[in-house]
């Protein structure tokens, strides 16, 4: 390739994310002396995640914003096109927080250092199962919901990267596991693959009925990826000292307007329940520790993942739109080039 392609940040988006937020360029690949340590990566792969929303609002959060005229932040595989550092040896693969384009330059003073992948590893599995959407599920079923064999767990947008490991983890640990998800598909494939114990069609069915009807003795633990309304019907329904996990709020991610809360926090109170927010960096230092459980539940087909893979430089930014729309089918990756032959 002669030039670097980019998809820039054009604007702040206001209330639900469209194509015009974002500017395509084209600038000249980074051709720089690199320093000892220093990498150039050409991306292959990118993530689609719903926090990447946040990360384009001008406010403080756990990363600062993208700035305007900036490519737009990702999660991306990557492979070493030029290095000055042992541990990445040109033509291998890594993975990171880059960005929308071609290619990327690391200093080695960058924060966000990439990780090596194994050698034969595909390189979509760390941007999908093997990736932090299911590290984001196994602490937060874990170590936030305090799972036990038993319990009756919730999970919204059961059908989405997180939420499927989240239920499926509760269910390999002896939970029964009601998965809530948009439309028939889904919930079909949390039932039939992810061997979940039901599924409610939140598009199609009235959650407060079902819920009544398949967990008359309350919920131990939700796992709430959606906010807002579903998480009012659910304060409704959870037992004695229950516990929420409180991953994502996708249903408010686009609001023009800040969002009004549940009007039923009082439930927290009455029944004792632990509602805890948590992301993944908290938890950064134990990723081999829970890659070594995952691992092999995914190697013995104990957990089912779907992939929802787009092609090509010029549709990433209508591949994120997907998310906030429902339009995805499992984790949503696109695939730039492959890998060259070193």
């Amino acid at each position: 390739m002669k030039i670097n392609r980019q998809w820039l940040l054009a604007k702040r988006p206001q209330g639900m994310l469209s194509l015009e937020d974002f500017e395509y360029r084209e600038a000249p690949i980074p051709t720089p002396d690199l320093a000892a340590g220093d990498l150039l990566l050409r991306n292959l792969w990118f993530s689609f995640d719903p926090a990447q929303r946040g990360w384009m609002d001008d406010r403080n959060s756990y990363l600062p914003p993208v700035a305007l005229g900036a490519p737009m932040r990702a999660t991306a595989v990557a492979q070493v096109v030029a290095s000055e550092t042992q541990q990445f040896p040109v033509g291998s693969l890594v993975q990171g927080l880059f960005d929308w384009q071609d290619y990327t330059l690391i200093r080695r003073d960058n924060p966000m250092q990439p990780h090596p992948i194994p050698a034969g590893t595909p390189p979509n599995y760390p941007l999908s199962i093997f990736g932090a959407t299911s590290l984001t599920a196994y602490f937060g079923i874990l170590d936030i919901g305090q799972i036990k064999a038993g319990d009756t767990v919730v999970v919204s947008g059961a059908a989405g990267a997180v939420g499927s490991v989240a239920a499926q983890i509760a269910r390999i640990k002896g939970c029964r596991v009601i998965g809530i998800a948009g439309g028939i598909d889904k919930c079909q494939w949390l039932v039939n693959e992810c061997k979940l114990d039901a599924a409610i069609d939140y598009k199609n069915e009235d959650l407060n009925q079902k819920l009544s009807a398949l967990c008359p003795a309350g919920i131990d633990v939700f796992f709430d990826n959606v906010g807002g309304g579903t998480l009012e019907v659910l304060l409704e329904h959870m037992s004695d000292h229950g516990r929420i996990v409180n991953c994502g709020q996708i249903s408010q991610y686009n609001a023009e307007q800040p969002a009004p809360g549940p009007c039923n926090l009082n439930r927290i109170t009455e029944r004792r329940l632990r509602m805890q927010g948590f992301i993944l960096m908290d938890f950064i230092d134990r990723i081999e520790e829970a890659m070594n459980d995952i691992a092999p539940w995914v190697m013995g087909g104990e957990l089912a993942f779907r992939e929802d893979v787009k092609e090509g430089f010029e549709n990433i930014p209508a591949t994120l739109l997907r998310l906030y729309t429902g339009q995805n089918q499992g984790k949503q990756l696109l695939k730039v080039c492959d890998p060259t032959e070193s």
